[in-house]
């Protein structure tokens, strides 16, 4: 049995509406970092990103949840983090976060109810309006807090993505079988 629990109902919201969470929507900056931007007298941007998160994106993808980035700002670092992470869609520099997701969400065929999003500041209100799951960090803007269906305990840039993560697979009814599968030993015998 998982250590980690989610209340039922909260459970039962993450699931989103008709086929549940086929899609979950990431902001970088205060999301998958911590918010803070740190410019170099050359002006190399510095971002700090979790392995936690990391790892939560990677097992999205292994159950047939898409990751996909939108973020306000464009950089080296999230582009680098992105390749990294093997994320099929991410949309850089983007002021209007609807109008660039709706047109993926129709290219996908998905309806807003699949869409799990989270965010932490105003330009990611139209999205976590409309997804079926809302979820945000700790830290993030009241309007934001007010409107996600979920905060997340963990911090922004230190696992909030990751519970969120943890929260649709919990929901979808994947976690536990991934976590059995990272008990096993790669010859397949079980550890201590």
């Amino acid at each position: 049995m998982a250590a980690l629990q989610f209340p039922t109902e909260l459970l039962v919201k993450a699931q989103g509406s008709g086929l549940g969470i086929k899609l979950a929507i990431f902001d970088v900056d205060g999301v998958l970092t911590d918010g803070r931007i740190y410019i170099s007298e050359r002006g190399e941007e510095f971002k700090a990103f979790s392995t936690l998160d990391g790892h939560g994106l990677k097992s999205l993808q292994q159950v047939g949840i898409t990751p996909v980035v939108i973020t306000g700002r464009d950089s080296p670092a999230v582009r680098r983090r992105v390749a990294d992470l093997g994320l099929k869609h991410a949309l850089y520099g983007i002021a209007d976060k609807l109008a660039a997701a709706e047109p993926l969400l129709q290219q996908l065929g998905l309806p807003w109810g699949e869409v799990a999003a989270i965010g932490d500041d105003w330009p990611d209100l139209p999205l976590l309006s409309r997804a079926g799951f809302a979820c945000a960090p700790p830290g993030a803007h009241a309007e934001v807090l007010a409107t996600a269906h979920h905060v997340t305990r963990a911090s922004a840039g230190h696992g909030a993505a990751r519970e969120f993560c943890d929260l649709l697979l919990m929901a979808a009814g994947h976690y536990e079988r991934l976590l059995n599968a990272h008990h096993a030993t790669l010859d397949g015998g079980r550890t201590a």
